[in-house]
């Protein structure tokens, strides 16, 4: 199935996309929120038929897949050539960070450089969505707990992340920068998730063409690892690394700058489409 969210900013409704279509899920469930992603519901949903269901009409805004998400987990360096391009050296173990969830926004909704910044920048990333509270769980079992994937975005503030002291998680939590979307694919329907392309692109030049077989810990060595040092709960988002081809990587280095548009996706998951501009202040 690909889950998904429509309609306005903390307005929207559940949906799933059949044929190319919208169907509403409204009178099924009130939102795809944790408790949707647990094995029961979603094989619940899956009995469903979808072609009863009526169609959403129009385009509307699509939102984040899942709402309420607990935490943001994120993993640095995890593609070789990334690292490389970067100047850090292969990690021997996963380097997590978090993002704060005020970040989350659609998957075509505007991405906001923030007050001050100078070195927004981009990174395509394949999404793992949690579906059961794991802890400790092995690397053998560690797909059980999985729900789906999603396209993300981990849109980072270089400045902020490297030349202002302290951790990474400041220069990655501004809102706006953490798009998701613009589904959530159950992983039955990816049975391998270590065969898919990424790409991005800003206004209209490719600059990352990777594939997630080449991450130095896939996803099943991912869940279990980070589940050794916190608990996964249900709907929570691993976002697992980028390839090469992020702005602070080119010599000189490319950000993003107001007016810039930004293209990425990943096979099988969709993709996201932003116009980047400028902080300005509420009135």
């Amino acid at each position: 199935m690909k889950l998904l969210r429509y309609g306005a900013k903390d307005k929207e409704k559940p949906g799933i996309l059949v044929d190319g279509q919208i169907r509403d899920l409204s009178s099924v469930i009130p939102d795809i929120s944790p408790q949707t992603l647990a094995p029961g519901k979603l094989a619940e949903l899956s009995k469903i038929d979808h072609a009863e269901l009526p169609v959403v009409a129009g385009n509307p805004r699509i939102g984040a897949p899942v709402a309420g998400i607990p935490k943001l987990v994120c993993v640095g360096l995890n593609y070789t050539d990334h690292a490389r391009e970067t100047g850090q050296k292969t990690p021997k173990e996963p380097i997590l960070f978090m993002k704060a969830i005020s970040a989350v926004s659609g998957p075509d909704d505007d991405i906001i450089i923030p007050k001050a910044s100078h070195k927004t920048d981009w990174e395509v990333e394949l999404g793992i969505v949690i579906g059961t509270k794991a802890q400790y769980v092995s690397e053998v079992d560690a797909m059980e707990y999985v729900a789906g994937y999603c396209v993300a975005n981990d849109v980072s503030e270089r400045e902020f992340q490297t030349e202002r002291g302290g951790q990474w998680v400041k220069g990655k939590s501004a809102d706006t920068f953490a798009p998701l979307g613009p589904w959530l694919v159950t992983k039955d329907e990816i049975p391998d998730p270590q065969v898919l392309d990424l790409f991005c692109e800003v206004n209209g030049e490719q600059v990352q063409n990777g594939k997630t077989a080449n991450m130095i810990f896939p996803v099943r060595q991912l869940v279990s690892y980070i589940s050794q040092f916190m608990t996964l709960m249900p709907g929570d988002v691993i976002l697992t690394g980028t390839p090469a081809g992020v702005g602070m990587g080119f010599n000189p280095p490319k950000f993003l700058k107001s007016g810039d548009a930004v293209r990425l996706g990943i096979s099988e998951l969709g993709e996201q489409n932003h116009l980047v501009k400028n902080y300005v202040a509420a009135v």
